[in-house]
């Protein structure tokens, strides 16, 4: 998250606030160049033309919808290491930060242009150069308080700034519930192969299908939500499928408003995240981590990584511009640094 603090840092709330921009409200209309009819089927051309906006894309529930931002795979760019036919099932899943928004509803902002290279458009693009030959989703937060703070209620209980408020999987709520239903939907309304079945239906993910999870700032929160439903989802004939098809799970430079579970430290959790098999990347830098105003971020991130090596699992860690002073502009930067 972007300096979103508990009520207790309600200072750096009101500096931040000064200085960042704000974004505007959760409905939006299709901008030129993303229109579904245009992008519909597109397979190469520039990034842009591959570039399709999906609204208010239901979840598990019709009520629980979120915008998607689907950026199809340069197929004809690929190489032989990947096979046009497996583009169609890897997937990269992105979760923003606050402030972000789609680009048009960022410049309508006094302040927006200072960020829009942070736009959800622009990280989509900087996702397909990462992941090439990879349908890159972009789940845009279903609420934004005053139009900055990203809340992931569809995904985890929230309070209006967007801490959460982390449960155990159920079989009728959650992170993973939500994630494979948004993933169906959107992918049946792009025209898009083999989507992953909703609840209930008898089959599981097709062959190869994969998917990488990236969380950004208050991102993160559905990357912990996640881990707190592993053990319960993987023991769910329903969903296990669909669990078994996440290959590697990204923390960049997470937070959020709350005074604590910035990282996941309970250890029967990571112990149940380091026997998923599932690859885990945390990327930070300073302005995150070395807050002496929010010591515990630090303190709780070394303790996730701390206890993952314990449990034998080997997850990647960068501390990004440590030699730099801490600001807003590189905790941006990691997206495009990790």
């Amino acid at each position: 998250m972007l300096a979103i603090r508990a009520a207790a840092a309600d200072v750096s709330l009101v500096a931040v606030a000064k200085t960042m921009t704000s974004v505007a409200a959760t409905t939006s209309s299709e901008p030129p160049g993303l229109s579904a009819s245009a992008s519909r089927g597109a397979r190469t051309g520039s990034p842009r033309q591959r570039l399709q906006k999906l609204l208010a894309v239901p979840g598990y529930d019709p009520s629980r919808v979120n915008d998607l931002l689907l950026l199809r795979p340069d197929t004809d760019g690929q190489t032989a290491a990947e096979p046009k036919e497996q583009s169609g099932n890897r997937h990269v899943v992105f979760f923003h930060g606050d402030i972000q928004n789609f680009e048009e509803e960022m410049a309508l902002q006094p302040e927006g242009a200072e960020w829009l290279s942070w736009s959800l458009e622009q990280v989509a693009l900087i996702l397909g150069r990462r992941f090439p030959g990879r349908h890159v989703w972009v789940v845009r937060a279903g609420r934004m308080y005053l139009h900055k703070f990203s809340s992931y209620h569809n995904f985890v209980e929230s309070n209006m700034f967007g801490a959460p408020e982390h449960s155990p999987y159920s079989p009728d709520s959650g992170a993973f519930l939500q994630l494979r239903a948004l993933l169906s939907h959107g992918m049946e309304r792009a025209h898009l192969p083999n989507p992953p079945r909703p609840p209930g239906g008898a089959d599981g993910p097709p062959s190869g299908f994969s998917l990488t999870l990236v969380g950004f700032s208050k991102g993160c929160v559905v990357l912990n939500q996640m881990v707190y439903e592993l053990a319960g989802a993987r023991a769910d004939l329903q969903m296990s499928h669909f669990v078994e098809g996440v290959s590697d799970m990204y923390w960049l430079d997470g937070g959020h408003s709350g005074g604590s579970e910035t990282w996941v430290t309970n250890q029967h959790l990571l112990k149940e995240l380091a026997a998923s098999g599932v690859s885990v990347h945390a990327h930070v830098t300073p302005y995150e981590v070395c807050d002496p105003m929010r010591a515990w971020v630090g303190r709780e991130h070394g303790h996730f990584i701390k206890t993952l090596e314990e449990f034998g699992a080997r997850p990647s860690k960068n501390l990004h511009f440590e030699d730099e002073p801490p600001s807003i502009e590189n905790h941006f930067r990691v997206i495009q640094e990790f």
